[in-house]
C-alpha cells in the first residue's frame, strides 16, 4: 500500500556541481525537494521505490540499490548510487539514466537509510493506460510502499525554454500542479500524453504511475514549490 510520495523535478542543474554559478537561482526548489523527501522518511516506509522518466529504451527498467550514477556527461566529475550508504560498493549492472541520477543525489543529501530502495526508468511516452496498472502493481509490492516520483512540467514556458514557447504549456502545468498539489488522481490520470509530449513535459508518465499507485489510499496532497525558470516548469509535492 502506498503510504507517502515525494514529486520532484529532475533537470540536473538541481545538482550544484553542475549548475556551477548559475546554482543558487535553484536554492528554493532544491531546500523544497529536501522537504519533501524528509516526509517519506516520517512514514516509516518498508520500501522505497525512485520513479524517473526515461527519455529512451536504454535508461528504461528496474535498477536496484547501489546502482551507479554519473554526473560526467555534463562535464562534472561526480557519481552517485542509489540508496547506497557511503563506502558502499556501487551493484553491478547498467548507469542510472539522469532522472534516476538526480534522484541518487537527493537521497544522498538526506543520507537515506529508511527502506530498501529500487530505482524504476519509466518510458516519457508509456500510454495512460499502462501507467496506472504499473502504479497498482508498485503499490502492492509491501505493506508500506513509499515513492520518490521525478518529473519536469513543460519544456516549452518561454521563448528561451529548451522547446521554445508554446501557449498551451501554461495551462499544462497549472492541471499538472493542481493536480499534485491536492493528490487528485483523477486529474493525473487525465493528463494527455499526446500533449504532454507536444509540450516535452518529461513528468506526465511517472505522475500516472503515482496516480495508479495512490488509488484507494486516501493520501492529502500538498504543493510545495512551483516556478519556471530557464522556461521548464518544476513542480514540488509531498502526499501523506
Amino acid at each position: 500500500m502506498l503510504v507517502a510520495a515525494a514529486i520532484c523535478p529532475c533537470p540536473p542543474l538541481l545538482v550544484p556541481d553542475v549548475a556551477a554559478g548559475a546554482a543558487p537561482e535553484l536554492d528554493p526548489v532544491r531546500a523544497a525537494c529536501l522537504d519533501a523527501v524528509g516526509v517519506l522518511a516520517a512514514a516509516r516506509p518498508d520500501r522505497l521505490v525512485v520513479l524517473g522518466p526515461a527519455a529512451d529504451e536504454s535508461g528504461e527498467g528496474r535498477y536496484p540499490q547501489g546502482a551507479p550514477g554519473s554526473f560526467g556527461g555534463f562535464g562534472v566529475e561526480l557519481d552517485v548510487t542509489l540508496g547506497a550508504a557511503d563506502g558502499a560498493a556501487p551493484a553491478p549492472g547498467p548507469q542510472l539514466p539522469p532522472s534516476l541520477a538526480v534522484g541518487a543525489w537527493l537521497l544522498s543529501r538526506t543520507a537515506w537509510s529508511d527502506a530498501p530502495v529500487e530505482g524504476l526508468g519509466v518510458a516519457e511516452r508509456l500510454p495512460c493506460d499502462r501507467c496506472r496498472p504499473l502504479g497498482r502493481e508498485l503499490a502492492g509490492s509491501a505493506s508500506r510502499v513509499a515513492l520518490l516520483v521525478l518529473g519536469d512540467g513543460s519544456a516549452r514556458r518561454s521563448i528561451k525554454a529548451p522547446g521554445y514557447f508554446d501557449e498551451r504549456a501554461e495551462a499544462f502545468d497549472a492541471d499538472a500542479a493542481r493536480a499534485l498539489g491536492t493528490a487528485d488522481t483523477t486529474a493525473l490520470a487525465a493528463l494527455d500524453d499526446r500533449l504532454a509530449a507536444d509540450l516535452l513535459a518529461s513528468g506526465r508518465s511517472c505522475w500516472q504511475v503515482l496516480a495508479g499507485a495512490a488509488e484507494g489510499a486516501g493520501l492529502r496532497g500538498q504543493l510545495l514549490r512551483e516556478e519556471a525558470p530557464y522556461g521548464v516548469g518544476y513542480m514540488v509535492a509531498a502526499w501523506t
